[in-house]
């Protein structure tokens, strides 16, 4: 998922200050369809293309527009010979544990991309139980520990944008984890265990 495209802007900016001179780059970014008719794939494209210009860093960008990253495989991607290959994913593989095979799926297509490196970010909790009791302690606990924590880091203060920000997608999160059942409940944390 390309989210808002912040995670790019450093690469980019590395790979100019190589000594032997950058690579060119090409990122293909996976995000799901627009709710407001705004095509967020190409707005990030977009202005990583104005960065990249700006930084002389040869730049592809490529949008694909997806309901589940369980519905791509690594062919729709027109992999190049030679090109060295890196899968990011930032907190979306658990939203496919409710599809049967959807994680088995996603694996398998970055495994045939051959990537040289993968990372991977995702919330380490036991949210995916089929016990409401103990996901509803489970959530209560988890929760409690992160908002304690964006609290005492006291990075923002109190009224902030981005505390009400952060409380609007977690309370999100929280509401989907205790509240939806089956295929609706996306939010299924699991441990690494």
């Amino acid at each position: 998922s390309m989210k808002q495209g912040m995670q790019w802007p450093a690469l980019m900016q590395a790979l100019a200050l190589r000594p032997e001179g950058a690579p060119s780059f090409r990122l293909t970014g996976i995000g799901p369809p627009s709710t407001d008719n705004t095509d967020h794939l190409h707005e990030v494209g977009w202005k990583l293309a104005q960065l990249a210009e700006t930084i002389h860093v040869e730049f592809e960008y490529r949008g694909f527009v997806a309901n589940s990253l369980a519905d791509l495989d690594a062919s729709m991607l027109e992999l190049r010979e030679g090109e060295s290959v890196a899968v990011n994913s930032v907190f979306e593989l658990h939203g496919l544990l409710a599809r049967p095979g959807g994680i088995e799926r996603v694996l398998s297509a970055v495994k045939d991309m051959k990537p040289e490196i993968v990372t991977i970010v995702e919330q380490e909790a036991n949210h995916n139980g089929p016990v409401f009791l103990d996901r509803f302690t489970e959530s209560l606990h988890y929760y409690s520990t992160l908002f304690d924590s964006l609290e005492g880091c006291g990075a923002s203060p109190v009224n902030s944008q981005d505390k009400l920000m952060s409380e609007v997608y977690l309370g999100q999160q929280i509401c989907n984890v205790v509240a939806c059942e089956g295929a609706e409940r996306v939010e299924r944390h699991e441990t690494l265990a």
